[in-house]
């Protein structure tokens, strides 16, 4: 199954039951997002907030971006028009993180019918297409989650997993904060023991496409489908885009640690690996 859409393809569907979200942000700058959206987005566009909406207020533990109360949520989907028949577009800057984290939280609410934009805002207007302020107001709809069970693991779970090699664990980080050589937002610099390396930005092609399902099944072809993958990153949002990929490439027991290596390092007595694997 495809969870890409093309703008060609955007273009040609009829807007009657299709919501398109502009998830653009940045990790720098907060209000980035927001603020890009109202000076242009694509057309009958809506926004969410990484922050606000898609993500729950930061504690001690937990992560840096943790998973938004999943019933709040979904009164959010159907105040923009959102329900389990509507198909939903996102699109971010071009092919960045932040749809894909949005394109999980659908999918693990049990939306079938959930596109990434590829190429994003960028592509739609590479290709000639106008861009819009104008606000649009939606229809509300009453979304009813249908979760998808046991597509998570925490921190305990993790710890257990990995002690008796029941999962494999990824880091989606690059490759310079996973070796320990920097790290530009956490106080401990380095990866979870046992962490394998695959930098989230690897499932697109040198032209900065997404890979074909050929090309992401060559990409993690050292990963036998018949284990349980765990995808983790810094705090839950760039693992989301491996996790779109694994699945497209035919992987089934993919899941998110939502909190990842902000909330393991939140543990003083949690051991980090630096170096190579």
């Amino acid at each position: 199954m495809s969870y890409l859409i093309s703008v060609t393809r955007l273009k040609r569907r009829e807007l009657e039951n299709t919501v398109i979200v502009d998830v653009r942000f940045d990790l720098q700058d907060d209000e980035a997002g927001r603020k890009a959206y109202i000076n242009g987005h694509i057309p009958n566009a809506v926004y969410l907030d990484l922050n606000q909406d898609l993500s729950a207020k930061k504690e001690k533990h937990g992560g840096s971006h943790p998973l938004p109360d999943m019933n709040l949520l979904a009164a959010k989907l159907g105040k923009i028009g959102i329900d389990q028949d509507t198909t939903v577009v996102i699109y971010d800057a071009g092919n960045d993180m932040f749809a894909p984290r949005a394109w999980w939280l659908l999918h693990h609410l049990g939306h079938e019918k959930t596109y990434v934009l590829d190429g994003g805002l960028a592509r739609w207007v590479e290709e000639g297409n106008e861009l819009t302020t104008q606000i649009t107001q939606s229809m509300p709809k009453d979304f009813k989650p249908q979760f998808r069970c046991d597509e998570t693991v925490d921190i305990d779970r993790l710890k257990e997993k990995l002690e008796k090699n029941k999962a494999i664990l990824i880091d989606s980080r690059s490759k310079e904060r996973y070796l320990g050589n920097e790290e530009p937002l956490y106080k401990k610099a380095g990866h979870i023991p046992g962490a394998k390396h695959y930098f989230w930005k690897d499932v697109l092609d040198t032209n900065g496409k997404w890979k074909t399902k050929e090309e992401l099944l060559e990409h993690f072809q050292a990963l036998p489908k018949q284990e349980e993958i765990i995808v983790s990153c810094g705090s839950g949002v760039s693992a989301c885009p491996n996790i779109l990929a694994l699945k497209s490439a035919g992987f089934e027991n993919v899941k998110l640690y939502p909190g990842s290596y902000s909330d393991w390092i939140s543990y003083d007595d949690n051991p980090i690996a630096k170096g190579e694997a």
